[in-house]
């Protein structure tokens, strides 16, 4: 028996799919990523969205995508979106879970090996705990008060008294059997937060009410992203990182082609060879490689002609520089500084993740903003002249490119001035 699914890009347009009732969220990402002609690269996700209640949590790979859309209220939504973060705590668990909030390394007073730090969290024989101060919002009430809270596998509990964890100063404020945690995205504005950095413990079989909510507010976005981690963990345990490794295993049986795997749009696709009276497929693929290389130095020779020829040819070179980058998935055009924090935010604020966007403040300037330590900085690519040719730096003119693509190839390859290299482009997609 199949179900009818509504799925929303983030340009706000839905997509009816039928869908058998025992889908997975990484299959129905894997069906929109075919639909759409987008690469797989495993880092697609099926976000539930309210609206109402300000809320939003990525499913996990597992979840069976008609179980949970059972539970969401009327306004509520799906959203087909990047999220590099999903399983990044597997490859970096110190800056997740750092020391001073992980329970067993403030007891015991030593240093945990990264590979011990993760089987403690998803071992069952294991006892792991969070511990740290959060603010609280009072149920049925607009004030929020600072409580030091643990988070272990039977629930997240506040102390009655200081820091104290013994069982009588242990007050339950969730369950996360039958709860998930979710981003706040409107927490200042609608709910009063201390702080930018909310999320919340929402109960499955709720109504989706304010009062049912347990909100939350972290000092920080490490905290945050610390608290809400632990809780998919401990909740889910080895499942998690059976999730994270369907797609590594995936790419060990497909290691052995040569070529990288492509988007469905470019394998339909074949090298041609127009050098004779009539065109021909290639089928050679070393024959194809050397077309292709061939073909781009060609590109490049007839691009330097046209600068020398000046703007009466049909195609001068500054034009074309300042367009070229138009079509590609990490540029985001007129967008404001405050919605590319938006956008890099909801894509996972992992390391190297960047967008580039035209500059607010300079029209003929671009921005490069950049995720780094889950902090989001921005430099501004500015245009320079020399020898009557339009170049593009971001370091004062010290490296000088021909476009906007050139550049983020290089920096795709060497830090430079940067703080780490581009590596996650915040891709949007329509469906």
């Amino acid at each position: 028996m199949a179900d009818i699914v509504k799925i929303f890009s983030e340009d706000g347009i839905g997509k009816v799919v039928e869908i058998p009732a025992d889908m997975t969220a990484r299959d129905l990402c894997q069906l929109l990523v075919y639909k759409s002609h987008c690469v797989d690269d495993n880092s697609w996700a099926l976000v539930e969205h309210h609206p109402l209640l300000g809320l939003e949590r990525c499913l996990e790979d597992h979840e069976l995508v008609v179980q949970v859309q059972a539970s969401m209220n009327s306004d509520s939504r799906f959203l087909f979106r990047k999220n590099y973060a999903k399983y990044e705590f597997f490859r970096s668990p110190l800056t997740f879970f750092p020391e001073h909030m992980v329970a067993w390394c403030q007891e015991t007073n030593r240093t945990i090996p990264p590979s011990q730090l993760l089987k403690n969290f998803l071992a069952t024989s294991s006892c792991p705990e969070i511990q740290g101060y959060l603010y609280v919002k009072e149920v049925a009430r607009k004030s929020w008060k600072k409580v030091y809270l643990f988070l272990r596998r039977s629930g997240l509990y506040c102390s009655t008294k200081g820091s104290s964890k013994e069982p009588r100063h242990l007050q339950l404020l969730a369950d996360l059997e039958d709860s998930n945690i979710f981003t706040v995205i409107t927490g200042k504005k609608q709910h009063g937060a201390p702080t930018d950095y909310g999320f919340c413990i929402k109960p499955n079989k709720g109504r989706g009410e304010l009062k049912e909510l347990r909100m939350l507010c972290a000092e920080d976005e490490q905290a945050r992203t610390c608290w809400m981690t632990a809780f998919r963990v401990f909740k889910y345990g080895i499942v998690l990182y059976q999730n994270y490794k369907i797609p590594q295993q995936r790419k060990t049986l497909l290691s052995h082609f040569s070529a990288p795997v492509r988007s469905v749009s470019e394998n339909s696709l074949v090298a041609m060879d127009f050098s004779g009276r009539i065109g021909r497929v290639i089928d050679n693929p070393v024959e194809a490689q050397s077309a292709a290389l061939e073909e781009g130095h060609a590109w490049r020779k007839r691009n330097q002609r046209m600068n020398i020829l000046g703007s009466h040819s049909p195609l001068h070179h500054s034009s074309l520089s300042s367009v070229i980058h138009i079509a590609q998935l990490w540029f985001h055009g007129r967008i404001t500084r405050e919605e590319s924090h938006r956008i890099i935010h909801q894509q996972g604020q992992v390391d190297g993740l960047f967008l580039l966007r035209v500059s607010q403040s300079n029209p003929k300037a671009f921005v490069l903003t950049l995720c780094h330590h889950q902090k989001i900085k921005h430099f501004q690519i500015l245009p320079c002249e020399e020898d009557g040719q339009i170049f593009f730096s971001l370091d004062d003119g010290a490296t000088k490119f021909t476009d906007l693509i050139q550049l983020v190839e290089f920096y795709q390859l060497n830090r430079g001035v940067l703080p780490c290299k581009l590596k996650h482009p915040c891709t949007v997609v329509a469906l």
